[in-house]
């Protein structure tokens, strides 16, 4: 293993072991998108991004929260429209906050469209059966 390897290893084994009880991913369809944005003094830019998902096969509706603040540039977010189907993976919130039926998104995968918010280096292939012939 070289050394970059080593080290995005070993900052992967420490952010799920932080983590890890945390982690989620929800599949579904989108409900509903709301995006605010606001910008203090024209220099530092929030947004805010709440998108309501309901997984396949359940009644259940999953509110999910993006946050994003940057300096100087406006920060960016994805096209999702309702109807969408999407993978969206993120963390539960603290147990006794305020927040936690919400999942804070670390990543969006739209199936739809075949886009990502994060671009993941993994190509997902297909498996396909080989057929024996007799």
């Amino acid at each position: 293993m070289s050394f970059k390897e080593t080290l995005a290893k070993k900052y992967a084994d420490t952010y799920f072991k932080k983590y890890g009880d945390r982690l989620t991913q929800v599949q579904g369809h989108v409900l509903s998108v709301k995006v605010t944005t606001k910008t203090i003094l024209w220099i530092y830019n929030i947004l805010k991004v709440d998108v309501l998902v309901k997984p396949e096969r359940s009644k259940a509706v999953v509110r999910c929260q993006y946050v994003r603040k940057k300096w100087f540039k406006k920060p960016i977010f994805m096209d999702i429209k309702q109807g969408n189907i999407v993978i969206i993976q993120g963390l539960k919130g603290k147990k006794g906050k305020d927040s936690n039926e919400a999942i804070s998104i670390l990543n969006i995968k739209n199936l739809t469209t075949k886009k990502d918010l994060i671009p993941v280096d993994q190509k997902i292939q297909k498996v396909q059966q080989k057929q024996f012939i007799k």
